[in-house]
């Protein structure tokens, strides 16, 4: 059996890229998926079901949440990893930049997890994964919006092990920070750009989107049972 047998997980972002990555992993290794997106799923696998939500709006994200417990009684894994960016140094930003990335990368978290969290309270506990980003952690010329949605995303998670620990239920909340993945939008930056890139990294080269399932995967599964409260970078080494 595998590592997620019997387990059902939501994923957000799931159309493509990180998403897809996850949502696949976790069905190889015996989890029902459904994979959360405001488009539909651009792949096929066995045991992940597509699931349109925009993570903003609270009462698709209720919904969504009501499907899943009616059918399974349970989530046990979430996976918050929507994402958008909206890059312009700050004094070019304008606050509608601003507010959608906040809104999206931030409150879409809040409003996943403030209804999932306490169903795994009730429902005996469960593993909840933030995907935040190396430019939470140290900043990026152009991206204040996102490297501040990015840190709440981090804060949110050390906030939340705490919450949903009180009651003595094993609600784990960790937080996984990838550097530069080569997904679709880094294919479209100039090969300099992405070297460059590659040359802030102790490993010397960009991350491949697989790389990604490994780390994702042991926080879901029983394997870090013991870890909650963790900031994960899975970066290379890279330093902005």
């Amino acid at each position: 059996m595998g590592r997620l047998h019997g387990k059902v997980a939501l994923v957000t972002g799931a159309a493509k890229g990180l998403g897809q990555v996850m949502a696949e992993a976790f069905a190889k290794e015996g989890a029902t998926v459904y994979a959360a997106d405001m488009a539909p799923l651009a792949y096929e696998a066995n045991n992940v079901h597509g699931v349109i939500l925009n993570v903003t709006d609270v009462e698709q994200v209720k919904a969504v949440v009501a499907m899943i417990k009616e059918k399974h009684g349970k989530i046990d894994v979430l996976v918050n990893n929507a994402g958008i960016t909206a890059d312009k140094l700050t004094v070019r930003m304008d606050d509608a930049m601003w507010d959608r990335v906040i809104n999206v990368n931030l409150k879409g978290v809040f409003n996943l997890t403030r209804e999932v969290g306490p169903m795994m309270e009730q429902t005996g506990g469960g593993s909840i994964i933030n995907i935040s980003s190396v430019v939470g952690l140290f900043g990026n010329i152009g991206q204040a919006n996102y490297a501040a949605s990015k840190a709440g995303v981090i804060g949110m998670t050390k906030t939340w092990a705490k919450e949903f620990a009180r009651k003595g239920v094993p609600v784990r909340v960790n937080a996984i920070a990838p550097g530069y993945m080569m997904t679709d939008i880094l294919k479209t930056v100039p090969q300099d750009l992405l070297d460059g890139f590659a040359k802030l990294t102790m490993l010397g080269r960009l991350g491949q989107p697989e790389e990604l399932a490994g780390p994702a995967l042991f926080l879901a599964s029983d394997e870090s049972s013991y870890v909650t409260g963790h900031v994960l970078e899975v970066s290379g080494g890279m330093r902005l």
